[in-house]
């Protein structure tokens, strides 16, 4: 009887101790909550400190998160992966209205952008949930930001040094 009970005792350990490690296992999908202030943009490195224009893309091989402070910078991040174009990569993107409390999250791909917001790495575009008038599509926001090239901010040209 004894050894019993030290058994179940040993599993309501072991259990305990397994409790606080699932809470950082990241789901399969979907995006993730920020560190704010410590999180870093995939491609610029600056910490993601604005929930107005956090963006957030799941996939590759892994179908790994990867963070953004604007999307923008996701868009340009992007652009240069293999897997860029495949139905299950994920493309999620804060509403301008987001708060560190209260973030909303949604499909970059169904959304709508308006342009002249004053982003952290100054893309200019903020996510609108509903249909706005005179909004981008997701589509025309990342033309936009292809044809324009990587900001200044964010990446400084092969053979160029930083100034």
């Amino acid at each position: 009887m004894t050894c019993m009970c030290r058994r179940h005792a040993l599993m309501l350990i072991g259990c305990a101790a397994a409790l606080p490690l699932a809470g950082c296992v990241e789901p399969e999908t979907g995006p993730v909550d920020i560190a704010w202030d410590r999180d870093s943009c995939e491609l610029c490195r600056m910490l993601i400190s604005d929930p107005k224009f956090a963006a957030q893309v799941r996939g590759g091989p892994s179908h790994k998160i990867h963070k953004f402070d604007d999307i923008g910078c996701a868009i340009t991040w992007l652009n240069d992966k293999p897997w860029a174009g495949d139905p299950n990569t994920e493309i999620w993107v804060a509403e301008q209205n987001s708060t560190r409390a209260s973030m909303h999250w949604l499909d970059a791909r169904k959304v709508r952008f308006m342009a002249g917001a004053m982003t952290p790495m100054n893309y200019g575009f903020a996510a609108v949930a509903g249909d706005a008038a005179a909004a981008l599509t997701f589509e025309q926001v990342a033309d936009r930001v292809l044809k324009g090239g990587p900001n200044h901010i964010c990446h400084t040209p092969v053979g160029q040094a930083a100034g």
